[in-house]
């Protein structure tokens, strides 16, 4: 049973997490069927004065296939669900707003407490929007958080969120992320699989593990965990010469950049995968919107 579709029946739920489990190699059955419905961040909308309804029109005229927002937000959730209507255009997920700074793994219960609440309304959020994703960064290591302690605390918050989850259908979306955390396929693999949950997947963001790996190692690895992905280039050659954060400074597909488009379209193909892909780069106005659309399209082409 495929991961992505397991919310149209609750059938086989058992089945599904039992080859989650198990499914830690490159052998996974070939599907020439590869369906990408591509997205963009709501923040990406860049136009100053433009309306939340006057924004989703444009996303939705420009080709866009839906649409991802933040959570918690200051929005009132009927202005959101009337730009979405009129647009006809989907919110497919939300991205928790507070991961970073209230973390899953903080030493102080109160952060964690805090970021556990934003995850929840975030939850909440999604399911009012019809998303069927929250989009999480678990924690963060650093000198204060150990590796075992980030593990043990985040994995600890999130099942607290898991009833939720499935209470409302919204699966939480674990992202791959510079936060010195989850830094191989096989570990992030093993975290998903340690929730023995369907509730929970990863969100692969492509751009982001080219500094440190290959993206299409990761997807057969990861296989059917893999809920939806995120979209960004990435230049090793910028940021050996010009420091870390400027490998970010290519366009998605740009000869300079070193995802190799091909290779992660094959190993999509191989794991079977259709859904979305969410552009997550600089936004702006609709000229820069319309370029960032035909870059997916070219590249999910290759």
């Amino acid at each position: 049973m495929n991961r992505r579709s397991f919310l149209q029946t609750t059938a086989g739920l058992a089945g599904t997490v039992a080859l989650r489990r198990a499914t830690v190699s490159p052998a996974v059955v070939a599907s020439p069927a590869v369906t990408i419905r591509k997205a963009l961040k709501y923040s990406m909308i860049d136009v100053e004065g433009m309306s939340m309804a006057d924004k989703f029109r444009m996303a939705k005229d420009l080709g866009y296939d839906g649409i991802e927002m933040d959570s918690p937000n200051d929005f009132r959730t009927e202005n959101v669900l009337a730009a979405r209507d009129a647009a006809d255009l989907p919110i497919h997920g939300v991205v928790d707003a507070v991961h970073w700074q209230k973390t899953l793994g903080d030493a102080d219960p109160a952060v964690r407490q805090a970021g556990l609440d934003g995850l929840m309304t975030a939850l909440r959020d999604a399911h009012a929007y019809g998303a069927s994703t929250v989009l999480l960064v678990p924690a963060v290591v650093g000198k204060a958080v150990s590796y075992q302690d980030a593990w043990d605390r985040s994995q600890a918050e999130i099942r607290k969120a898991l009833p939720l989850a499935e209470e409302l259908g919204v699966q939480i979306a674990i992202e791959n992320v510079w936060n010195h955390f989850l830094l191989s396929p096989l570990e992030a693999a093993r975290y998903i699989d340690a929730f023995e949950s369907p509730w929970i997947g990863w969100y692969f963001d492509i751009g982001n593990i080219v500094n440190y790996g290959w993206p299409e190692q990761w997807i057969r690895t990861l296989g059917p965990r893999i809920l939806k992905l995120d979209v960004k280039e990435f230049s090793r050659g910028k940021r050996n010469d010009e420091g870390l954060w400027k490998g970010f400074g290519v366009e998605i597909g740009d000869e300079a950049g070193d995802c190799d488009w091909p290779a992660v379209n094959q190993a999509l193909a191989d794991i079977g995968y259709s859904g979305w892909a969410t552009a997550e780069v600089r936004g702006g106005d609709r000229d820069r919107l319309v370029d960032v659309l035909a870059r997916m399209n070219r590249v999910f082409s290759s």
